[in-house]
């Protein structure tokens, strides 16, 4: 947002110096990035008054002048066809620096001494006339410097506005805020913008006898007001318009656009301006698109249209794309000589979406979307009115046409001000708080012990709730005015949530394993379940679309964890880092119906890819397999002191970007845990991997349920333990994993069994029975145990397991 110092002080009485006004803003919240002097380059282009005009001697298109310039008379050649002796005209002295880095100097043309330059507007970059040189009223005194003597002594604010304050994308509301600060009463000075009454009526006429209005979506144009001018003179617009809009770097066109564009920039209200004549059958209506169909804006551009978009139309075409852009079918020309004006509030998220789908960015569109006072549309026609009747000597219809299908509630916010003093830290009266809200607009309605009922001016649409008001008061009263204060924080710190305590025992359990945490976002690409190979039905299909993406590969809300440590892998393999331990923790998303926050769930997901040991003078290098991975998740188990837990094989297509029989189930009775295995190799070429890779994936809150609240201990043993081997010879489908739980059943009701373990398995091929050797450790906590009854209990387990698994026994 930009704003001239000059446009400013016709709202309000600004003493400040534009420094001190420039860091009020600031501190207000209205960042001030930039400032500067508009016309600084004048400083040694004054007013020359003609005294005599002589030919050139040796060139037939050029002149010699005699000029005063104040102090003295200076010699100038000019080739100019308009200079006229008396009259007054820009005159450059030597020294001075024109737009365009164009110095001027005392030099010789053909001949003769030049001591400056008569220039034309353009030349100064005050507009575009560059047909002669710049004629200046009579009455100027000469050498007085221009700028002086045409008003453009003058700073320009470079403003960046936050997308909360609207308000502020108008003269009027940085004059509003300025007066805040500066403690200014009245506030503000409108300029006056009253309707003609029947007696200015030149044309007669009432306005309904010449045009219909309908809007036929309420919900996407709560407002809408239009007005109609006869006998419109089109043409350029006078010097203080233009300048008015060429100090904040908008280009003038003619008096009726010029007017729109200055009543946007002084309101924020942005208006259209539509060649009455071109508008089929005397119609307007406000309504979605309806179907897709291509539509040529001003800029002579054409856009695809979708049928939700919000369009204004007459009564056969479109017209306009509503507060984005008018349509090349209804412009204002130079023979334009009836037009309607259009002053309308239109709904912010229907313009934002119609801006950004078509590609279209405008000044209007930059404020539609963002809220426009719906109170202050019938103020801003009738000051664009008022300013057309003036500039193009038109005649207005009688009355105006105000739509208002959906009425405006005012906001009242209950304001607690020993709540706000609480939450500044400040110590501020109720009476001192209605002073600081009032200067900017709001009004009190009520009060009753310390709480104010504030009604938030229709402007502000971005104030809704209490705490709202205290961000206005704070930045009113002055952040620097707020003393520090520091919280009355109790010494005893409290315990962090059970979820918390667990998740970081987790992670100290697997960085002690010897694994580093990854931090992936949660967001995921479009194709990460094609990758991992996933049914049409699986449940980690159940994707929520994100509306505004970081970027494409982020449009989706991740429903595994499994992706994003392969692409971990795949940035360090990149990297020549060939053996990677990574483990994550997060929230999957699994969508529900629309309109509805998706199921969340945290999960633990590890891999392990590369070395499991490096090789050495002792050992050779061996590389990680299926048991090195579950050898972790083992060892993370055991220290949740999690017991009877076991691995079981995880049915076929369950997980599909695991390989099948390298894949496996964790159980605590009937309740799966989580999973683990090999990566299934064409999973590993969609990520473009060419390494093998392990991974375990865990659900939390189902390893939390799992784990004892409490973990008991026992004193270490005094007598020794025994420790006697079983071999058995099982059926190719029998689980070693089915044999260990058998025994460990056995443990619970026979306490001298310690530990059951596998250490050795032989089988010559898939299809052949296999031979299992397990060791159980027998001792007790009372006495050093005799042979003879351990072989007795031994003979016992050894019976069992022939008979659960029609085993036989070696010979």
């Amino acid at each position: 947002m930009k704003a001239s110092l000059n446009w400013l002080k016709e709202y309000t009485d600004i003493s400040s110096t534009p420094w001190e006004t420039a860091e009020k803003l600031t501190m207000a919240g209205l960042e001030v990035e930039a400032f500067s002097q508009m016309y600084d380059y004048l400083d040694h282009v004054v007013v020359g008054k003609i005294q005599k005009i002589t030919p050139h001697p040796r060139a037939d298109r050029l002149s010699c002048c005699r000029v005063d310039v104040g102090d003295r008379q200076v010699d100038i050649v000019c080739g100019a066809p308009n200079v006229s002796e008396g009259d007054n005209f820009p005159c450059a002295l030597p020294g001075a620096v024109l737009p365009g880095d164009f110095k001027i100097k005392k030099s010789r043309l053909r001949g003769e001494v030049s001591e400056g330059m008569l220039c034309s507007a353009a030349e100064l970059n005050i507009n575009g006339d560059a047909s002669g040189i710049m004629l200046l009223d009579r009455i100027l005194m000469p050498g007085t410097p221009l700028a002086e003597a045409l008003d453009l002594s003058d700073w320009l604010f470079e403003i960046d506005l936050t997308p909360n304050r609207p308000d502020c994308l108008s003269m009027i509301g940085v004059a509003r805020e300025t007066a805040a600060f500066q403690k200014k009463r009245p506030a503000l000075l409108l300029p006056e913008a009253a309707l003609p009454t029947d007696e200015d009526i030149a044309k007669g006429g009432a306005i309904e006898d010449f045009i219909s209005i309908e809007t036929a979506d309420p919900d996407l144009c709560p407002r809408y007001t239009a007005g109609l001018l006869f006998d419109v003179k089109v043409g350029p617009s006078p010097f203080w318009l233009r300048h008015r809009l060429e100090s904040i770097g908008m280009t003038p066109v003619n008096n009726i656009v010029d007017i729109t564009n200055f009543v946007m920039m002084e309101t924020g209200q942005p208006l259209h301006a539509f060649d009455y004549d071109l508008l089929a059958k005397g119609k307007i209506r406000v309504k979605r698109a309806g179907k897709t169909m291509s539509f040529t804006t001003l800029d002579e551009k054409a856009h695809t249209l979708e049928p939700d978009m919000l369009m204004i139309c007459d009564g056969e075409r479109p017209v306009a794309i509503a507060g984005v852009m008018g349509g090349v079918n209804s412009e204002i020309t130079e023979g334009t000589t009836r037009v309607l004006v259009e002053s309308a509030c239109f709904n912010p998220v229907s313009i934002r979406k119609t801006a950004k789908r078509a590609n279209i960015a405008t000044d209007a569109s930059h404020r539609f979307e963002r809220g426009v006072d719906p109170m202050g549309t019938k103020n801003a026609l009738a000051r664009a009115m008022s300013l057309m009747a003036d500039l193009s000597e038109a005649n207005p219809a009688r009355g105006i046409i105000d739509l208002q299908p959906v009425e405006h509630r005012p906001v009242d916010i209950q304001l607690d001000t020993e709540i706000l003093n609480r939450r500044l830290g400040t110590d501020l009266s109720p009476d001192a708080a209605e002073d600081i809200l009032t200067s900017v607009g709001f009004s009190v309605t009520g009060t009753r012990d310390t709480v104010l009922t504030v009604r938030v001016p229709s402007f502000r649409v971005d104030v809704l709730r209490p705490e709202d008001l205290f961000e206005e008061v704070a930045r009113l009263y002055g952040y620097n005015n707020i003393k520090t204060t520091f919280p009355c924080v109790p010494a005893k710190r409290a315990p962090l949530s059970l979820n918390i305590r667990f998740r970081d025992r987790v992670k100290d359990i697997l960085t002690g394993i010897g694994f580093s945490e990854a931090v992936n976002y949660s967001f995921t690409f479009f194709d990460a379940c094609n990758d991992l190979n996933l049914a049409s039905t699986d449940v980690k299909r159940h994707q929520e679309t994100i509306l505004n993406p970081i970027s494409e590969d982020m449009s989706l809300l991740r429903t595994t964890l499994v992706p994003g440590l392969l692409q971990n892998m795949k940035l360090n393999l990149s990297k020549q880092t060939s053996t990677i331990t990574l483990f994550e923790t997060g929230n999957v998303f699994f969508a529900r119906q629309p309109g509805t926050q998706p199921l969340e769930k945290e999960m633990l997901a590890g891999i392990w890819t590369g070395e499991a040991r490096s090789a050495s003078w002792h050992c050779k290098k061996r590389e990680c397999d299926f048991y090195d991975i579950k050898g972790v998740v083992e060892g993370l188990v055991n220290a949740l002191g999690i017991k009877d837990f076991e691995f079981t094989r995880a049915p076929e297509n369950q997980y599909p970007y695991l390989k099948k029989g390298y894949s496996a189930l964790i159980k605590k009775g009937e309740t799966v845990i989580g999973s683990l295995g090999k990566v299934d190799e064409k999973v590993l070429n969609a990520f473009s991997l060419k390494q093998d890779a392990f991974i375990f994936d865990i659900e939390i809150d189902r390893l939390r349920e799992a784990s004892p609240e409490t973990i008991s201990s026992s004193p270490l043993p005094k007598f020794p333990s025994i420790s006697r081997d079983i071999t058995i010879i099982v059926d190719p489908d029998i689980f070693a994993g089915s044999v260990e739980a058998e025994i460990k059943k056995i443990k619970e009701k026979e306490p001298l069994i310690e530990d059951v373990f596998l250490f050795d398995l032989y089988q010559k091929s898939n299809t052949e029975k296999k031979s299992l050797s397990y060791r159980v450790v027998y001792r007790s906590f009372e006495k050093t145990l005799k042979e003879k009854k351990i072989k007795g209990l031994h003979a016992r387990i050894s019976k069992i397991l022939v008979d659960k698994f029609n085993a036989d026994l070696p010979s």
